[in-house]
């Protein structure tokens, strides 16, 4: 049934609302970045500098060190991205064609793991890692967004998993391939959307996480980069705004940029399985 004409003018009106609000908060804070000190002061802010500036930018990277803290960040997403995926792959893997309580007893446990806040789980986190020797160490860190992100990760492979055809390993099973040959030749390159798709999230959840990483990392030149723009408010809590929007600002292009090319990727994964299928 075709929806009416209204209702389409609804719909997108609707979307383009959501749009307006989810990007308003960026907008604002591109605004901001460029804005001159006698502009953030104004009483009557403006959506485009009068004299846009980049002595915001050159003053955030003289006070704080941005790109070590950056790379600190990058090393660490990068990894906890890598390692949730090739932990979390098999075992969705088992997950989603085994019917069997341990497969229910995972399915629940990642349920169950979402619910914990962050507070309830930083005490028993620090001493585990304080018996491993792996406080203030970036690897810490990682094992850490690992097990914070292998949870989801889990479960959003699983639903990947469920999609694929049981019939197409089934096949390869008949040409004489075992579950590991299967899993990699088979399965793995249908799951590749899903692959992104999960790393993609383990990526952006470990690059913008702030509480383990204040929590954790003690010496300045381990600290992440979340960790690094409180650097720009006050003991009193006056925040230096000008340089904080602009370092603000750089800290968000990574994960967009990520997201622009995996998000191409994903979608012509999906079509180039659609056509297969």
């Amino acid at each position: 049934m075709r929806t009416s004409r209204p209702a389409r003018v609804g719909q997108y009106t609707a979307l383009l609302a959501y749009l307006v609000f989810l990007a308003f908060p960026f907008l604002w804070l591109v605004s901001t970045a460029f804005k001159p000190p006698r502009e953030l002061g104004s009483l009557h802010p403006t959506w485009i500098p009068n004299d846009p500036t980049l002595a915001n930018f050159r003053q955030a990277f003289d006070e704080q060190p941005l790109l070590h803290a950056a790379l600190n960040s990058l090393l660490a997403a990068v990894a906890a991205a890598v390692v949730a995926v090739l932990i979390a792959t098999p075992m969705a893997y088992v997950v989603a064609r085994r019917r069997t309580r341990l497969a229910r007893a995972v399915t629940g446990w990642v349920v169950v793991s979402q619910a914990f806040p962050f507070v309830l789980l930083i005490i028993p986190l620090f001493l585990v890692l304080k018996n491993l020797r792996m406080i203030n160490s970036v690897p810490g860190l990682v094992l850490v967004y690992v097990v914070w992100a292998l949870p989801f990760a889990l479960w959003m492979l699983a639903g990947y998993v469920r999609a694929v055809p049981p019939e197409l390993e089934e096949a390869a099973a008949v040409d004489g391939a075992g579950r590991l040959r299967t899993l990699v030749s088979v399965t793995a390159p249908l799951l590749a959307p899903g692959i992104m798709a999960t790393a993609l999230f383990a990526f952006i959840t470990a690059w913008n996480e702030f509480f383990f990483a204040l929590v954790l990392l003690k010496t300045p030149e381990k600290q992440t980069l979340p960790v690094v723009l409180t650097h720009f408010i006050g003991a009193e809590g006056v925040a230096d705004l000008g340089p904080l929007a602009a370092a603000a600002f750089l800290a968000t292009l990574p994960s967009l940029v990520v997201f622009a090319i995996i998000q191409r990727r994903i979608t012509g994964g999906m079509l180039t399985g659609a056509v297969k299928s």
